[in-house]
């Protein structure tokens, strides 16, 4: 048994609880800097609307071309509200970062990443999901149906997003080179490194976008 009045000891003792000490400081501290900083992208991402529209609860969005009457907390991103208050669970949550697109959606046509956009910001824009793309009688979108017969996806948990952001590039530029689709959709990744046939697929898409004079 250690003498409690062995110096040597003591001084031990002491060195571990300061280690001790000091790594619940850094991982506390860690914690507390990166929920800070999620908080502050996920409130600063759109200045759309007036800071009255905050104390709301039920708003109407328009998504995918459709009045949806929606219960909202104040600081509720359009990932969650699409996924789990309205069912649209094509918008995927990977990172919930604004890191690898897969929850990149349209808001009035211009891709974003769903997971850092609040809710609040979007009730007066036009949002439009996966789910939105394919026409009334069920025809897929070109740029989905290039993605089916190039069979352009491994695990195809990120092609949602690969798809809302080609479909958002190439309404603007609907006859690319291959760099510059592989440039306008580099906000999205693929944790199956599946690059090359998605963007043989992206660019299938393209091809039928212009055919079917959508582009």
């Amino acid at each position: 048994m250690p003498d409690p009045t062995d110096t040597r000891t003591t001084e031990h003792a002491a060195k571990k609880l300061s280690r001790r000490t000091f790594i619940k400081g850094v991982i506390t501290s860690g914690i507390a800097v990166s929920s800070a900083s999620y908080l502050f992208r996920a409130s600063s991402v759109s200045g759309q609307g007036s800071s009255a529209a905050f104390g709301e609860r039920l708003l109407t969005l328009s998504v995918n071309g459709q009045p949806r009457r929606v219960d909202v907390m104040k600081n509720e991103t359009l990932a969650w509200t699409l996924r789990y208050k309205l069912g649209l669970t094509g918008t995927k949550l990977g990172c919930d970062r604004a890191e690898c697109g897969s929850c990149t959606v349209l808001i009035d046509d211009v891709p974003h990443y769903a997971c850092s956009v609040l809710t609040h910001t979007v009730r007066t824009r036009k949002v439009l999901t996966i789910e939105g793309l394919a026409s009334p009688d069920g025809k897929l979108h070109p740029v989905q149906q290039g993605v089916v017969d190039e069979q352009g996806f491994q695990c195809a948990y990120c092609m949602p997003g690969f798809v809302m952001s080609a479909v958002g590039f190439l309404n603007t530029n609907p006859n690319p080179t291959r760099a510059q689709l592989a440039h306008g959709v580099s906000g999205n990744l693929c944790r199956c490194q599946d690059y090359d046939k998605i963007l043989t697929s992206l660019m299938r898409g393209a091809e039928y976008m212009r055919r079917s004079g959508r582009a």
